[in-house]
């Protein structure tokens, strides 16, 4: 069965209802939370070779604490010469 279409829902470019009134939510900014996203939490940009064995910040959190772990691990203790 083929919908019946109505000559005022052809001509609209938007996909709104009417009865959604976005005046009320005031004036559009560009990046009005930019700062606020920026100051918690530090973004790194990784290779996209990296991008693919570490797909989320979890694994590469994991990956780095154990890097962190072993590098403390197999560090020697450096002892001052004696006088």
């Amino acid at each position: 069965m083929k919908k019946s279409t109505d000559k005022a829902s052809t001509n609209r470019t938007d996909h709104l209802r009417p009865e959604y009134n976005l005046s009320g939510l005031g004036p559009m900014v560009r990046g009005k939370y930019y700062q606020q996203a920026v100051s918690g939490s530090n973004l790194i940009v990784i290779e996209p070779q990296l991008a693919r064995v570490f797909p989320d910040s979890e694994s590469v959190n994991r990956a780095l604490r154990m890097l962190v772990k072993t590098a403390k691990a197999s560090a020697v203790p450096r002892q001052l010469p004696r006088n």
